[in-house]
């Protein structure tokens, strides 16, 4: 797949950098643009991530970070099966936990919330960071919901991180997931509250709290562009209407006109046309322009 020339692979993580080092370096230098290229895509063109993930795991399958990119491209397309995959693979290459969350979301994915959850309940759990901990109640909440237990995945998300003023980067989604479930719920009261604090909270725009919210108020957004189209649009039909009424009004004139009149009246109107293509200048092209979780 071709990698536009700006992409020099010197872009990607450190650790990852030391990782590809044990690969010649032409190898590791294209790995290298293929993941940089599947960081780049995976929010907006999840299929194009994914076909650069193939060929770094075509290149080098036995690197756990190769292992891993791979595994959240599939999970981005909904590939869950392959994903968790390629999840396990890494976590067996490194010993680490942190994908544990993303192996549990697959499950769920996969259709096996009650495998999520067991995973939810695993000593893995406790090894995990503050951010992975929290992204695990989120998945198990997730869970409960799966089967239907919305009051349990209510009281799941009630936490310590729910109720603290301090923002992080999950606080946002943590906030967002418990006033959805409020919502679902029926208690649209605490659910606007949760939405309002979420929307506070997202700095960069990774939930769409504000649209929720304002919904809810029964707010209702208008496309002013599409609005100015539309006037554009009717003003033709309004400047024709005009001109059909004017040749109406001349059709009603006396046809006893003179000669000299009718040339006169020719001459004008050339001078009209003249004056007019002098006056026509050309238009300007318009231009339009091409925003993830992520976890």
């Amino acid at each position: 797949m071709p990698i536009p020339e700006d992409v020099t692979g010197d872009e990607i993580d450190k650790d990852v950098r030391q990782e590809l080092q044990s690969l010649p370096k032409t190898l590791a230098e294209d790995v290298a643009r293929n993941l940089v290229m599947v960081a780049r895509l995976i929010d907006e063109d999840p299929e194009g991530a994914y076909g650069y993930s193939r060929v770094a795991l075509r290149l080098a399958s036995r690197v756990a970070a190769v292992r891993e990119a791979a595994g959240f491209a599939a999970y981005a397309n909904q590939k869950y099966s392959e994903a968790l995959a390629e999840f396990r693979a890494a976590r067996r290459m490194t010993g680490s936990v942190e994908l544990w969350p993303v192996m549990a979301d697959c499950e769920r994915g996969l259709g096996r919330p009650e495998k999520a959850l067991d995973m939810a309940g695993a000593p893995e759990v406790h090894k995990l960071d503050k951010a992975g901990q929290v992204e695990m109640r989120l998945v198990a909440a997730g869970a409960r919901r799966d089967m239907g237990q919305l009051d349990a995945a209510i009281v799941t998300l009630q936490s310590p991180e729910l109720a603290s003023s301090s923002v992080q980067p999950w606080t946002a989604r943590l906030r967002y997931a418990y006033a959805d479930a409020l919502l679902a719920a029926e208690r649209v009261n605490e659910a606007r509250e949760w939405f309002a604090k979420a929307v506070e909270a997202d700095r960069d725009g990774s939930t769409d709290a504000s649209d929720r919210l304002a919904e809810l108020d029964g707010v209702e957004f208008v496309d002013a562009l599409n609005d100015e189209d539309q006037d554009q649009d009717e003003e033709p039909e309004a400047d024709l209407a005009a001109d059909d009424a004017d040749d109406a009004d001349e059709s009603e004139d006396s046809p006893a006109e003179t000669e000299t009149e009718t040339e006169t009246e020719t001459e004008t109107g050339s001078e009209s046309v003249a004056k007019a293509a002098t006056d026509i200048a050309p238009g300007t092209a318009d231009e339009a322009g091409s925003e993830a979780d992520k976890d």
